[in-house]
């Protein structure tokens, strides 16, 4: 369907380079252009329209219709019209010529916005004589100018006709029996001339999925390759060791972080390198998790790296796996930036003769004269904050090391398997046992004096607190509360009480950290922040979290940055400072103060805010879709990834003749070349 537009009737040159403006160049591209909308075109009972909905209304004209003109070339039409036992009041907008259609006693049809409380109709269309329209639906689309809608949809009734015939079927026989989904043909002629309601929810299904299959198709495609290519290391662990491990911690493990083990687990004794997204809330225990699979790799003769974000972080690291690992004769050690001289030399010299089982560290672990004897398992946590080639140049420390990337960033399910389609990936969707429940409370900003007396009362008992702004200095703008202000006004508040620190992102690394030290040591009472502390931070001393401006924040990041308390075993709290204009805003303070679930919480800040929003709209991975919505066809979106991935397993796939298509579309597309399928 590669015909340029030209071919077709009306599709002069100037035709033809208006609807390239909206991306329309072939015959193809018509027909496949998608309605933004469909006009109900069927008539209706004024007592059973809607009020602003846009009707057709059949009646009789009562009254003589009259121009009245106003303004520079304005005009309003008038007239009452009988429809059954209403009289509506009828108005036309700049359109004094209808005033020749009309005339008392004629029966005429108008398609308007209806006025349900003044039963009036702002009319856009007049018809003379019966009702008698072909269609019930009439597509609208976004022409954006380009050209009259009129002519587009004769454009494209002229496209179907003459080469509908050549529409090629995309899904294989066998998926469309499964779901009962229109042909090809059939779902482009009903989703630009549907005949029903029925018909235009079955087209819209059958591309639906058709988009979501294609995307999910290349998607596991990529990863087959990527997997077969990898050529990963086989770990043979033992298994009888790591059991002791296991048996030997303090808790037990939650039935989630046992499948995330045997799932990555198995990853490490295949022959194909592990590419495993690990993900799960604050607090889920994923760093237990890491651990046995660093040690797991140390039993079968490799060294494992844990790269971290920052430096105390990795030290909080670092003395966790020490703890948990040294009595069964794992050597760690910690490699960041302050590490230097002949104490840098000599760990680096035990490093690569193989004395070293497990370094944990920042992105000082990708140095070019950092060199591992044999590394089997490399895990990235927080894996966004690195770039790709940060963590490229990690991987690249051993041959082929297995890979796990790890997220304390609920992302939904829906995402996860669409923006990580090329990865497996585990969650943790389980709390350990025992552990509190962060109470969570929303307050106006009147309420602000009564927080800080609660606040109070848990510094005197030895607590420390955090308090988060969304910005850092006055903005004219944006009238929020800003961290140098609230630090002004919470170190005069506490004087001589408590003291009061300040970070934000104007800060240097080493100033950072130089705070955040101090705030672990319990030196600082209260640390005011922007949202640089929503990741990686553990001060279990920590019990009350207040969010100035919290309506500014998304659910996801909220949750995150309520996160940083309830660490230890003190009860904690946090507090929501908003006063939400907007019915959104107050859904996500009563969201945040329902549940404690990030995963629940993310499900529905997707759905408040939207994929791009999530992610934000700088985010690369995300793929626009014409018509498939990965939020409200997110069931689709599961099964046709399943789908997709039965078929890229099956060697029929790759040489039957009825998939060629499909194959096709992978080679176009780029993720496999032509050799793959030879």
């Amino acid at each position: 369907m590669q015909l340029p537009v030209s071919v077709l009737n009306g599709a002069g040159k100037e035709t033809e380079m208006s609807l390239a403006g909206i991306g329309i160049l072939t015959v193809g591209d018509l027909m496949e252009f998608v309605p933004a909308r469909y006009d109900d075109m069927r008539l209706k009972n004024p007592s059973e329209a809607a009020h602003d909905e846009k009707v057709t209304i059949e009646g009789t004209i009562q009254t003589e219709p009259s121009v009245m003109y106003y303004g520079k070339k304005k005009s309003r039409l008038t007239f009452k019209m009988l429809s059954g036992p209403h009289v509506i009041n009828v108005t036309f907008f700049n359109q004094p010529y209808l005033k020749k259609k009309a005339g008392i006693g004629d029966t005429v049809t108008v398609t308007g916005k209806w006025d349900r409380h003044r039963l009036a109709l702002s009319g856009q269309v007049l018809e003379a004589g019966q009702y008698r329209r072909e269609m019930d639906f009439e597509a609208v689309y976004l022409l954006r100018n380009a050209i009259s809608l009129k002519l587009f949809r004769k454009l494209v009734l002229q496209a179907i006709d003459l080469y509908g015939s050549y529409i090629e079927e995309t899904l294989p026989e066998n998926i469309l029996r499964k779901y009962r989904l229109m042909d090809r043909k059939e779902a482009i002629r009903a989703l630009h001339f549907p005949e029903s309601q029925e018909e235009m929810k079955q087209a819209r299904r059958r591309f639906v999925y058709e988009e979501f299959f294609r995307f999910q198709l290349k998607m596991q495609a990529l990863r087959k390759v990527i997997r077969e290519q990898s050529g990963g290391v086989v770990q043979k662990y033992d298994l009888v060791k790591l059991k002791k491990l296991i048996d030997s911690l303090p808790f037990e493990l939650t039935n989630a972080q046992k499948k995330a083990v045997n799932e990555i687990c198995a990853d490490m004794k295949s022959r194909y390198r592990m590419n495993r997204l690990l993900q799960g809330d604050v607090g889920s225990g994923k760093t237990a998790v890491a651990t046995l699979a660093l040690y797991a790799s140390v039993t079968a003769g490799y060294q494992g790296a844990l790269m971290v974000p920052t430096e105390i972080l990795a030290e909080q690291h670092a003395k966790s796996l020490h703890d948990m690992l040294e009595p069964f004769g794992v050597h760690t050690a910690l490699l960041t930036g302050t590490v230097k001289g002949k104490k840098r030399r000599l760990l680096l010299e035990t490093l690569a003769a193989g004395e070293i089982d497990i370094l944990i560290g920042t992105h000082a672990l990708i140095q070019d004269d950092v060199l591992f004897h044999n590394l089997g398992l490399v895990i990235t946590d927080e894996q966004h904050r690195f770039g790709v080639n940060q963590r490229r140049i990690l991987r690249g420390k051993g041959k082929n090391p297995d890979v796990l990337f790890m997220t304390a960033t609920p992302i939904p399910r829906t995402l996860a398997i669409t923006v990580f389609g090329e990865m497996d990936v585990s969650i943790i969707n389980e709390m350990p046992a025992g552990r509190k429940v962060i109470e969570t409370y929303w307050a106006k900003e009147e309420m602000l004096g009564r927080v800080l007396d609660f606040t109070e009362k848990e510094l005197r008992k030895g607590r420390q607190a955090y308090v988060i702004c969304p910005l850092i200095e006055e903005s004219e703008k944006l009238d929020f509360q800003n961290a140098l202000d609230v630090h002004a006004q919470l170190s005069s508040y506490f004087h001589g009480k408590f003291t009061v620190g300040l970070m934000h992102g104007r800060l240097s690394g080493d100033e950072k950290e130089a705070v955040m030290k101090s705030f672990s040591a319990n030196e600082l009472n209260v640390l005011v922040s922007t949202t640089v502390v929503e990741v990686g931070v553990n001060v279990p001393n920590a019990t009350v979290m207040i969010i100035y401006d919290a309506e500014r924040f998304g659910l996801s990041q909220l949750h995150q940055l309520r996160g940083r308390v309830g660490r230890g075993s003190e009860q904690s709290y946090c507090m929501l400072i908003a006063d939400p204009k907007s019915e959104t805003g107050k859904e996500r303070m009563t969201a945040m103060t329902e549940t404690n679930d990030g995963f629940v919480l993310s499900e529905k800040d997707l759905e408040l805010r939207g994929p791009g929003d999530f992610f934000g709209r700088k985010q690369s991975g995300l793929p626009e879709f014409k018509m498939a919505d990965m939020v409200h066809d997110y069931r689709v979106l599961e099964t046709a990834r399943e789908d997709a991935q039965t078929f890229i397993d099956s060697p029929s796939f790759w040489t039957d003749e009825e998939y060629h298509l499909l194959r096709t579309i992978l080679t176009e597309s780029g993720v496999l070349s032509n050799e793959k399928l030879d």
